[in-house]
């Protein structure tokens, strides 16, 4: 848990260096339905590189949100899953969904309303 040293002293800044960024967001709302593996995830945001998925699976596993399960099989198995703590990012993560929907409606309206 190194990100509480804050710049701003302000808890929001916190909020957002654990879970902030383009990917980090994204890959914590794929795992509240479940636990997933790496291709599984890899496949629901295509737009991410396999090696920024890495590296934010790693820092989200480090600040304890994600928990990573390692089978010891061959090939191996690695699943992901958040603990405790990352489903406690539930309600952040459905606000901002719903406001993201709302914006995006009403953006939409906006701009209908200037090409008309």
């Amino acid at each position: 848990m190194k990100r509480l040293n804050n710049k701003s002293g302000c808890s929001v800044e916190v909020t957002l260096s654990v879970m902030g960024g383009t990917w980090k967001p994204i890959i914590i709302f794929n795992l509240l339905r479940g636990k997933k593996r790496f291709m599984e995830l890899s496949r629901a945001i295509p737009s991410a590189t396999q090696r920024m998925l890495t590296l934010q699976l790693r820092e989200l596993e480090a600040d304890g949100i994600v928990l990573r399960t390692i089978y010891p099989e061959v090939p191996p198995r690695v699943d992901y899953e958040l603990t405790e703590l990352g489903m406690s990012l539930q309600p952040v993560l459905t606000a901002m969904k719903a406001w993201g929907v709302a914006y995006t409606k009403l953006a939409e309206s906006t701009e209908e309303e200037a090409l008309a």
